[in-house]
């Protein structure tokens, strides 16, 4: 069974799919009264799942009328994309990090999901079993010749 967070994620991804802007304004409140949960919650889901390297950026307006933008980046040129994403994770990233970027590659459809399921196999701590900051280090070098690879 799903947890809320990933229901609110579904949901509000949804509404942005069908938005020929491909983004939505929502008022955080609103959302929690939908889904009868407290408005940290959807701070929650916001912050974790709709972040630069899943292909989001976000604005929110605080106060009385205030709102949260949620924007789909759209890259058609997958040579810009993975350019923009080499920026994201170096010269150090978390596994949650490059796991939020192999998701996006997925997304967009520039990976399978076989492909995917490789990636992130080699990227984990359990394999890259080295202290931080040289795990992050070596875990970016990593994602970055991926990276290139797909480039091409």
């Amino acid at each position: 069974m799903r947890n809320i967070s990933d229901i609110i994620e579904a949901h509000l991804k949804k509404i942005i799919e069908k938005n020929q802007h491909n983004s939505i304004e929502i008022k955080r409140s609103e959302i929690a009264d939908r889904f009868s949960c407290v408005p940290s919650q959807i701070n929650y889901v916001i912050n974790t799942r709709f972040t630069p390297e899943r292909g989001y950026v976000v604005e929110s307006k605080r106060g009385g009328g205030g709102y949260i933008r949620i924007q789909r980046m759209t890259n058609n040129d997958k040579t810009a994309l993975v350019d923009e994403l080499i920026r994201l994770v170096r010269p150090e990233v978390t596994q949650q990090i490059a796991i939020a970027v192999i998701e996006r590659l997925l997304e967009d459809d520039y990976i399978s999901e076989r492909e995917a399921k490789i990636m992130v196999s080699a990227l984990t701590r359990e394999v890259l079993a080295f202290q931080v900051p040289i795990r992050d280090e070596l875990r970016s070098r990593i994602l970055v010749a991926m990276l290139m690879t797909l480039k091409y």
